[in-house]
């Protein structure tokens, strides 16, 4: 088998974010008056910050806005963030078993590792500001055997990679969604994956 390698998404997979990324959006709603919905807002993470930011800014604004945003996002973001039910204990089982972890996301790098730090999850590798297929080079690059993530976004990552996808239910998509996209596994949330990890590289090793 080769090396054990599992890659996870970070916004609703591995941190609860929505109530950081809210208080951002408002900080960025009083420092443009450009009126955002935070709470609609983190109802759809997953798509890269562009793509929201579209729903409330003309086209001309939101190369500023998306600036704004993420200066505004360490001081909002950070400390409001937890993580996900089951998010260390998670971890801890990849390590456990020799392998290592990435963590690849839309959120740019550096936002990434701000809270990755800041909440003590001790990850090998981050690819940040890739979506979707998009993701699919790092999850090659490094050799993932499996991604494990919330949105039908990252189906289609692990499935454009060739590997297993693991979806857990805890985001805007629903167990259904997950399955419909080519989820080989789909659990509640991450409470379940340690148990789960045997049949994950049993899935890596038939795929």
């Amino acid at each position: 088998m080769p090396p054990l390698m599992v890659g996870f998404d970070l916004d609703m997979t591995l941190v609860d974010s929505r109530p950081g990324i809210a208080a951002a959006y408002r900080a960025l709603t009083a420092r443009t008056g450009v009126p955002v919905d935070a709470e609609l807002a983190v109802s759809r993470l997953g798509p890269p910050l562009r793509t929201e930011i579209a729903h409330w800014f003309p086209p001309e604004r939101v190369e500023e806005a998306v600036t704004l945003y993420r200066e505004l996002y360490p001081a909002y973001a950070i400390t409001p963030t937890v993580p996900m039910p089951g998010a260390a204990a998670a971890l801890d089982a990849v390590h456990a078993r020799g392998g290592r972890i990435m963590v690849v996301t839309s959120k740019i790098g550096r936002l990434a590792k701000l809270h990755l730090d800041h909440l003590g999850l001790a990850v090998d590798e981050l690819a940040g500001d890739l979506f979707a297929e998009q993701k699919a080079t790092a999850l090659r690059e490094h050799g993932a055997t499996c991604y494990v993530g919330d949105h039908v976004a990252d189906m289609a990552a692990a499935k454009t990679a060739g590997i297993p996808g693991v979806g857990v239910a805890t985001g805007p998509c629903t167990a259904d969604e997950l399955r419909a996209a080519g989820a080989d596994l789909v659990l509640d949330d991450l409470t379940g994956f340690p148990a789960a990890l045997d049949r994950i590289i049993r899935l890596a090793l038939e795929g």
